[in-house]
């Protein structure tokens, strides 16, 4: 298992806990997520699915030394 399915995995069990218990707060509570982050992945998952859940990266593109196009 990957590291980003590990991370699915977790996101998609404190979804799965927030049904269970029918309760956002204690959920979030309990695996130590805060109820904006859970509002956030539930919209995502809903929108995307399993998809929606996985990291997004924020890093910067690398274009070190690039040549702009009028000069090549």
């Amino acid at each position: 298992m990957t590291t980003q399915e590990k991370l699915i995995k977790s996101k998609l069990g404190l979804l799965d806990l927030a049904a269970y218990l029918g309760n956002v707060s204690e959920a979030c509570r309990t695996l130590g997520y805060s109820r904006d982050t859970f509002y956030r992945l539930q919209k995502r998952y809903e929108e995307a699915g399993m998809d929606g859940l996985r990291e997004i990266s924020r890093r910067k593109p690398n274009q070190r030394n690039r040549v702009p196009e009028e000069i090549e």
